[in-house]
């Protein structure tokens, strides 16, 4: 017989591991097979669905107590058992075996706790019968009638223990009729207690009604007292403080007993103002006496402060005028610091916020007063600065004057000599921008602008000694605000006539090389677009200013620069190229060698008005001799082409211009050529008009009978024409080299005429071969041929 489940030791512990942790022991373990049979149907059909199962007995004991359960595990995907579920054992009601199943191994347990008795329980399959006398049943019939003696058994058990007990019940029902009348007499005692406890409550609310309103009058009184003391503090004027505020210096050491002092004051007259003072003490005879005081003391306080900082910076600043070593010198090119400047106005920033608020009017005459002093330092050190800059830069002698015939390629040196112009100029912008920059941002921090702030930029942080304020931000320039238009106000004051000096650099620089107005106009745009949000509008006034000063300069220039092409128009050549084509080139090539920046659109535009006044100029030069104006075209054209071929292809500007004179140049050489042919071959194209007009009239076979149109006509004109080609050729050769200046144009030339005249030759041709059939003609390769050879 096989051995039973039940002492398979592998399998208690696998099931002791499935349920670790919930403090259960396993008293038995059995493999089952689980199936769900259906009552009335065979037994094989249940188990078709049959799945492996544990049924175990645990126990789990708390404190003294035992409880038995049954649990169900299963097996998982990777073969271990898990748990199902679980019953409390004394639910069990009933162990039934299965009649259908002939080995007596499937049994089904009923529990009489659940929810729903319609569903078929589950059939429990044994694998062999020792696993059921483990189970504790045999056959079906025998366990039944041995279950039904063991019940009855019980039973009996059961009345036989109460009949044993009916002492104790008497002894327990005596003591409940002794606890019922004690619990009768507790409450009688209870309601006796109730109804004092009624009255003693009464009268305890009573009191404390009584003692809240007591404690109320005490907390109110306790309040006043407060108030009142607060009042009294408010109102009381300590006299070390009053004495700060009227009398006593407003020197270093004594600058925070003045805040100190200051603060107060503001503060003792907010107090006194509703809401903070409660609007029931406003009317006070005191408050009202006392808030008289304080505004003569804050009126006193402020003129003496006021009187103490417009003398303070009138000081600062005559101290560092007098110093002449703070300034550029001869051989010595400085530049300004005012780290020192504004490290003593900071001493005295808080003091000028409580001015604001204490009387904010105030703040005017001292703005005025900073403005004007710092203004005169400031001009000062911009002129001292540009005469040492023009003093310790040296540049060769002045160019000629362009277009006149005196101005030629010896200027060339001064493109690099004039270098020097452009590199003071920056230099002036790299020191004096930042720090009018820096000055403009501190000013309205100090004087307590209310403006919106932002970051600093990499070219307005510096304070003009290389080094940035860490506590100073850009001032935004597009605000809209009345206190900003205030601001710009003073900040014209503070800045104003410091613009002269970099006008007489500017124009010292145009006195020099007027070309570097180009270097010079990039620099000011380069400095114009690295300020446009975060200085104040001053500055970029400023820099617009001397972009202006710079391109009037400029514009100076290239006037001059017409007028003498102009002059030249008057006094020009009938023949040749004219001085201005060339030296215009050469002039572009100076240009493009001066641009920095954004100073390209500066350049075309000169280019554009320069040009256009030249081929202007050029036109009507070549109309006061029409025998030679296409001569002087081609020649001034193919020149223009020639000087500018290089710069054409790199200035876009330049190559419309240079476009525009090929088209020209090929016009007037094409006017040119036509002319030379017709008068060398008079007779022969006059003949060929007059075919083609007649063909839009007539047909082609009626021309010949035309006066003056016949075959005799047609070989008369052709002995003419074409006898002595040789020398015809030569001839017009002859007539385009004449009055040539440029020989360098004549191959090229000579090559298009041939070409024109063949194309027209050719047409001839065609129509003599239509209008005179048989005609002999010579033919167009044999024209070809000898002009190859001359």
């Amino acid at each position: 017989m096989a051995r039973s489940s039940a002492d398979d030791v592998e399998l208690k512990r696998a099931c002791e591991a499935s349920i670790e942790g919930s403090r259960h022991n396993i008293v038995l373990s059995i493999r089952v097979a689980k199936s769900r049979g259906i009552f009335g149907k065979s037994a094989k059909l249940g188990r078709q669905m049959a799945k492996a199962r544990v049924i175990a007995i645990t126990t789990k004991s708390k404190g003294q107590k035992t409880k038995a359960f049954l649990r169900v595990l299963k097996y998982s995907n990777g073969g271990l058992l898990e748990p199902a579920k679980l019953y409390k054992l004394k639910h069990l009601s009933k162990v039934e075996v299965i009649q259908n199943d002939p080995s007596g191994c499937t049994f089904m347990l009923g529990f009489d706790n659940l929810r729903s008795q319609s569903v078929a329980p589950p059939h429990w399959t044994m694998r062999n019968k020792d696993d059921r006398y483990v189970m504790g049943f045999g056959e079906a019939d025998v366990f039944s009638e041995r279950m039904k003696h063991e019940l009855q058994a019980l039973e009996a058990a059961n009345i036989h223990a109460l009949l044993e007990s009916e002492a104790i019940i008497e002894e327990v029902l005596h003591g409940l009729e002794v606890a019922i009348i004690c619990v009768e007499d507790m409450d009688e005692w209870l309601g006796i207690f109730n109804a004092k406890l009624k009255h003693m409550r009464e009268d305890i609310e009573l009191i404390e009604a009584r003692n809240n309103k007591l404690e109320l009058h005490s907390a109110n009184h306790k309040d006043l007292e407060e108030e009142l003391d607060k009042l009294v503090g408010w109102l009381h004027i300590p006299p070390q403080l009053a004495t700060c505020l009227t009398v006593g210096s407003f020197d270093e050491p004594r600058v925070m007993k003045n805040i100190e002092a200051c603060e107060w004051l503001i503060g003792a007259i907010r107090h006194l103002q509703v809401p903070i003072l409660d609007p029931s003490y406003a009317n006070l005879q005191a408050v009202k006496e006392k808030r008289v005081e304080l505004e003569k003391l804050k009126s006193t306080f402020v003129w003496r402060a006021s009187e103490f900082l417009r003398n303070y910076f009138a000081s600062l600043v005559d101290f560092m005028i007098n110093d002449k070593t703070y300034f550029s010198r001869r051989g010595s090119l400085k530049r300004p610091n005012h780290a020192e400047l504004r490290y003593k106005c900071r001493t005295y920033a808080q003091l000028l916020q409580h001015l604001k608020s204490l009387d904010s009017n105030s703040l005017g005459p001292l703005r005025k007063a900073y403005c004007h002093s710092l203004n005169l330092l400031l001009r000062r050190e911009a002129r001292e600065f540009a005469n040492e800059l023009r003093a310790s830069t040296k540049v060769g002698k002045a160019p000629t004057v362009w277009f006149e015939s005196s101005a030629g390629s010896g200027q060339t040196a001064n493109s690099e000599e004039t270098g020097v112009l452009s590199e003071a100029y920056s230099k002036m912008l790299t020191v004096f921008i930042p720090l009018l920059v820096d000055e403009s941002t501190f000013f309205a921090h100090f004087m307590c602008f209310d403006v919106p702030k932002l970051a600093n930029s990499s070219n307005s942080g510096s304070d003009g000694n290389g080094e940035t304020d860490d506590d100073q931000e850009g001032i935004a320039s597009g605000s809209s605000t009345t206190e900003l238009s205030f601001l710009n106000e003073s900040l014209q004051e503070l800045l104003d006539g410091i613009q002269e000096d970099f006008y007489s650099l500017l124009d010292w620089a145009f006195k020099f090389d007027p070309l570097r107005c180009i270097s010079m106009h990039g620099i000011t745009e380069r400095y114009l677009s690295g300020q446009k949000v975060d200085t104040a509008g001053f500055v970029r006034l400023l820099l617009d200013d001397l972009e202006t000063r710079i391109s009037m300069n400029f514009g100076r220039f290239v006037d001059d620069c017409i007028y003498m092409i102009e002059k030249t128009e008057r006094n020009a050549r009938q023949l040749g190229v004219l001085p201005y084509i060339p030296r215009f080139a050469f002039l572009a090539t100076r240009m493009e060698q001066y641009i920095q920046g954004q100073s390209r659109d500066l350049v075309d535009q000169t280019y554009t008005k320069i040009v256009s006044i030249m081929f202007v100029c050029l036109e009507r030069t070549a109309q006061m001799e029409p025998k030679y104006s296409d001569i002087v075209l081609l020649e001034n054209y193919a020149a223009f082409q020639n000087s500018l071929y290089d710069l054409a292809n790199v200035v876009p500007s330049l190559a419309k211009f240079y476009r525009q004179a090929s088209e020209s140049y090929d016009q007037a050489c094409t006017r040119h050529i036509n002319m030379i042919i017709f008068i060398t071959f008079e007779r022969l194209f006059i003949f060929a008009r007059r075919m083609e007009e007649l063909m839009v009239t007539i047909t082609p076979q009626e021309i010949q009978f035309q006066v003056g149109m016949s075959k005799a006509d047609l070989r008369k004109m052709l002995k003419s024409s074409l006898s002595g080609l040789d020398k015809t050729i030569n001839a017009m050769y002859k007539k385009l080299q004449k009055n040539l200046t440029s020989e360098e144009l004549l191959p090229s030339l000579w090559e298009k005429c041939k070409k024109d005249f063949l194309d027209k030759y050719g047409s001839f041709v065609k129509l003599v071969n239509q209008i005179y059939p048989g005609e002999n003609v010579p033919p167009v390769s044999e024209m070809r041929e000898l002009l190859a050879q001359m």
